[in-house]
């Protein structure tokens, strides 16, 4: 068999398992919105969840998400970036930064399950923290922590040589080069990353059972006050969110029409992941067009 022949049907094969893998994924996709979409209403999006009655809703536990998912970024974007830039630009090979790195990996592959027993022992139950919107967080950074730190540190590798080295010539100093140069260049990449690592805190389930809890108080909307225990601006609540509503209506969920509100949900919650990952991209390219001023 010529090279050529070999060539076009490896091509073949490539695009045959390509196509195959876009198929199934846009028909689990449909499935699941074309499923759901006939149960979402602007009731069914705002109104509180019925035990035992029909025509519940999913609004605490989508505000719930969305309030998890900023905490979660209010943590883990500072701490990632910082690790990211440390272990950069400040790291020297040795031990120390052979372990960052071990640790590094060890965190980005731990099991969703394990990091929720870790969340209960040490942050429900050692801390204090109780079942809250707060511990939840706290064990989501673990999941995205990772993530955050390859992602700044691969950014500002990126950045031209040339660039950091002209900055420095120029007396700048290390800090004021990193903020000034390196990072509009390295801005869009880590503004896309933290987008797409969004999208796990919305469909994170099983680390949320053991921190964040199975159940929400009755929420006052009109009430603002965070210390307030029935306001939803208060972090230190027990909170359920859109995912664990799903597994827990699937699992033991009473209402008549249970198969429908998860169904509904389980769309909501795609939309919005896909709407995320829409968002990075289109969000990422607007800024990368911004610094490096191309069409």
């Amino acid at each position: 068999m010529s090279a050529k022949v070999a060539d076009k049907i490896a091509t073949a094969v490539i695009y045959i398992v390509s196509a195959l893998i876009v198929l199934i994924l846009a028909g689990l996709l449909g499935y699941i919105i074309i499923r759901g979409l006939g149960h979402i209403s602007f009731h069914f999006l705002t109104s509180e969840p019925q035990t035992i009655k029909a025509g519940g809703g999913i609004g605490p536990q989508l505000f719930n998400s969305i309030f998890l998912l900023v905490l979660t970024l209010i943590i883990t974007i500072p701490l990632g970036i910082g690790a990211g830039i440390y272990m950069s630009e400040y790291s020297k090979p040795g031990r120390l930064t052979d372990s960052i790195r071990l640790v590094v990996e060890v965190l980005s592959s731990f099991p969703s399950i394990v990091i929720g027993l870790f969340g209960l022992l040490v942050i429900v139950n050692l801390f204090g923290f109780g079942f809250s919107l707060f511990s939840g967080a706290l064990a989501l950074t673990v999941f995205n922590l990772p993530l955050m730190v390859r992602i700044t540190e691969q950014s500002l590798r990126g950045v031209p040589r040339e660039q950091k080295e002209a900055s420095l010539a120029l007396g700048l100093s290390r800090w004021k080069t990193i903020t000034s140069v390196m990072m509009p260049i390295a801005m869009p990449t880590i503004v896309t990353g933290t987008i797409l690592a969004s999208g796990r805190v919305f469909g994170e389930a099983a680390a949320l059972l053991f921190t964040a809890g199975m159940s929400s108080p009755r929420l006052d909307f009109t009430n603002w006050n965070p210390l307030s225990p029935f306001s939803p601006l208060n972090p230190f609540r027990p909170a359920e969110t859109l995912a664990v509503h799903i597994w827990k209506i699937n699992s033991e969920g009473l209402a008549p029409d249970a198969g429908e509100i998860a169904a509904g949900a389980s769309a909501v919650l795609l939309i919005m992941v896909l709407l995320f990952n829409f968002a990075a991209r289109w969000f990422g390219r607007r800024l990368h067009r911004k610094f490096t001023a191309t069409k």
